[in-house]
């Protein structure tokens, strides 16, 4: 059990990391591969956060709302794998004062509280190898569907003020993402392999994001013809915008996890800062 008066109220820190994290297949979730070795390393060596804030591909809604759960539920969210899998549980607790802070500070957009959802595997997959104790506190906040890119990117801006409430942000998703067109061999899932135009995209998405170039991002079927391939949807890729949109002229961006598997699936990651 946490104890909240440790940690509230939130107050100021030094400035924390940003995350994307590609998270991939759920079995990540289960397995040891290079995926998790990165993100049992980035549990030990980023600076410990006092909460956690994740934007997760697998929570679209009508209006955006944040988790208000003092105890957010492990949700399994996809269907057709190994029952170990669905065994799975992540018993972080919630934070209902980050909703609070959130709802707050950020006076344009209207924020509700949501105390249905809980947590889904783009957020517990991989915090399960980063924080396997579940002893941070974890928020989700949704994906307005209806609602684009330039308007999550803003939302996100109004969001950089955690970074200094000791508050760890992240994306979860997938830069590259079309489930339909994947091509599993022999050697697995997560094996390296990539259409030509997966790696063509990745490779551009790499390029602007390292250069800063965050408007030819949010505008990224101007970037090739194979835009529409590699992001047939788009809640994937959002997450992505909400952590470059609280990168500051200081920061510096490292990739990690930068492989395209399975033909179309980009796992390539991201720290902003450190």
């Amino acid at each position: 059990m946490i104890d909240f008066q440790q940690i509230l109220p939130l107050e100021n820190t030094h400035s924390m990391p940003v995350l994307f994290v590609g998270h991939g297949s759920p079995m990540n979730a289960i397995e040891n591969n290079l995926f998790t070795d990165e993100w049992i390393r980035l549990g030990k060596e980023l600076p410990r956060p006092k909460a956690i804030l994740c934007i997760s591909a697998h929570w679209e809604t009508g209006g955006t709302f944040v988790t208000a759960m003092e105890k957010p539920k492990t949700i399994h969210d996809f269907g057709g794998f190994p029952q170990e899998l669905y065994a799975q549980q992540y018993p972080a607790e919630g934070l209902p004062l980050l909703g609070e802070t959130i709802r707050r500070e950020v006076k344009d957009i209207e924020i509700g509280d949501d105390y249905d959802w809980g947590l889904d595997h783009g957020s517990w997959s991989f915090l399960k190898h980063m924080y396997p104790e579940a002893d941070i506190p974890v928020v989700e906040l949704s994906i307005d569907f209806t609602k684009g890119l330039q308007y999550q990117y803003d939302l996100a801006k109004e969001l950089r003020f955690l970074r200094q409430k000791g508050v760890l942000i992240i994306g979860s998703g997938n830069m590259v993402h079309n489930l339909r067109m994947l091509r599993i061999g022999e050697a697995g899932f997560n094996a390296e392999y990539g259409y030509d135009w997966a790696m063509e995209l990745n490779q551009l998405f790499k390029e602007k994001i390292l250069a800063g170039d965050h408007k030819s991002l949010i505008e990224y079927h101007k970037l090739s013809k194979s835009a529409l391939l590699a992001i047939p949807s788009e809640e994937h890729y959002i997450p992505l915008l909400y952590a470059l949109a609280l990168q500051t002229e200081n920061d510096e961006v490292k990739l990690f996890n930068d492989r395209v598997i399975a033909g179309s699936l980009s796992m390539t990651s991201l720290i902003i800062g450190n």
